[in-house]
């Protein structure tokens, strides 16, 4: 039901994106997928994530196709498959929307682009590539990184950056600004978090209802449509359903034995191959770093641009190790995980964290194992699909032992 739902809703995002795309009363924010979303929706934007369009190119396996154009024009292999997947394909005209939706032809054409570099500097250089080749305003939030504790004195900048905003906004939207509706987006965003948080946790039932690589694909309107009606209404349903299943003791795996975290990227064009590997040693991949990227439990209606400020940096992206290992041990704890599974993406140094240590010292501090397993997000030159299988398999091994 809730995964009929979401195809039916994700439909309507881009065609409603389309749409707006070619109108001329409608205007379109390209916004970085952590950025200030809520901003431009209550300005009347109608909100794209280049991010979103990406991970499409990954999971449909074109990415690795289309990086080497991006290489052409002076893009290194070593950065962002992101940015590189997404440019090429622009470069090559084509998109995955096309396949998925009858009538796109194209992403839609952006009238001003916005980013946070929260989560990287690559956002920046992505979002300003199109903003130069549409000719298009550009509007960045610069984020403090590395970040132990998120205080007082990190808050108040990143919160005047946000209203700085708004003067050219209104701009280019047409629309003045509202404080009352950007209080109503915010209250929606928050929600929606909320609710999204509470259909992760319920993968903390044994067995686990639901999987990391389920996770990767119902958090889509989190990403694209939070901040609406239409998101909350989704985790609405879909949490009936989990906790309909965690109340029957239905698990995502069957025979479920091991529980596992995944830290860092999806690799997104290998989601079902790794899901069936690991169902069928029966360990249940059940959380990630990644998917509890979208819980905002900071947003508060009452002071919106602070909480949106705070929010915004407290993303594990964003902190020093000390703060990462700090909230993965309460990880291993709440949803009682047996091992670790790091992914050291190769195009993705911000969301790899196995490349200083870290894999050993929560070994040693929590007695759990981990694996590291190299590849990338979407560049699949970058992995080695035996190597991924034998390693794993030895990890399964090594669990089993331990028991």
């Amino acid at each position: 039901m809730a995964t009929k739902d979401m195809k039916q809703i994700m439909a309507d995002y881009y065609y409603e994106m389309d749409s707006a795309a070619k109108s001329s009363d409608k205007k379109v924010a390209w916004c970085s997928s952590v950025g200030p979303a809520e901003i431009l929706r209550s300005l009347g934007f109608y909100v794209y994530f280049p991010e979103n369009h990406s991970a499409l190119l990954g999971a449909t396996r074109m990415a690795t196709d289309l990086i080497p154009y991006a290489n052409a024009i002076g893009y290194s292999p070593e950065i962002c498959s992101y940015l590189t997947a997404d440019v090429g394909a622009y470069l090559k005209g084509i998109t995955p929307l096309s396949q998925a939706y009858e009538g796109i032809k194209s992403i839609p054409k952006p009238d001003v682009l916005v980013f946070n570099t929260n989560q990287c500097r690559d956002v920046q250089d992505w979002l300003g590539w199109f903003a130069k080749e549409f000719r298009a305003p550009l509007i960045g939030v610069y984020t403090h990184r590395g970040i132990k504790d998120v205080t007082e004195t990190h808050v108040p900048s990143i919160a005047q950056q946000m209203k700085e905003m708004i003067e050219p906004l209104e701009k280019i939207s047409g629309n003045t600004f509202d404080i009352n509706e950007l209080k109503r987006t915010l209250s929606l965003s928050r929600e929606c978090s909320d609710l999204w948080k509470k259909v992760l946790d319920t993968a903390a039932a044994v067995p686990a209802p639901l999987t990391f690589f389920d996770g990767t694909i119902h958090m889509g309107p989190a990403v694209v449509l939070r901040g609406t009606q239409q998101a909350v209404d989704y985790y609405k349903v879909l949490l009936a359903e989990l906790e309909e299943r965690v109340k029957n003791h239905e698990g995502a795996v069957n025979g479920e034995r091991f529980r596992l975290y995944w830290e860092g990227m999806p690799i997104w064009g290998r989601l079902r191959v790794h899901s069936e590997l690991f169902a069928s040693h029966k360990a249940c991949v059940v959380a990630s770093t990644y998917c509890n990227s979208w819980i905002f439990t900071d947003f508060d209606a009452a002071d919106p641009f602070k909480s949106m400020a705070r929010a915004y940096t407290e993303l594990f992206i964003v902190r020093a190790d000390e703060s990462k290992e700090k909230y993965l041990k309460e990880m291993i704890d709440f949803f009682k995980i047996d091992g670790m599974i790091f992914h050291d993406a190769k195009t993705c140094p911000a969301n790899t964290n196995s490349r200083y240590g870290m894999p050993q010292r929560l070994e040693r501090e929590t007695g759990v194992p981990s694996l590291v397993v190299n590849g990338d997000l979407n560049d699949l030159r970058c992995l080695s699909d035996e190597q991924f299988k034998t390693n794993v398999e030895a990890f399964i091994e090594q669990l089993e032992d331990k028991r």
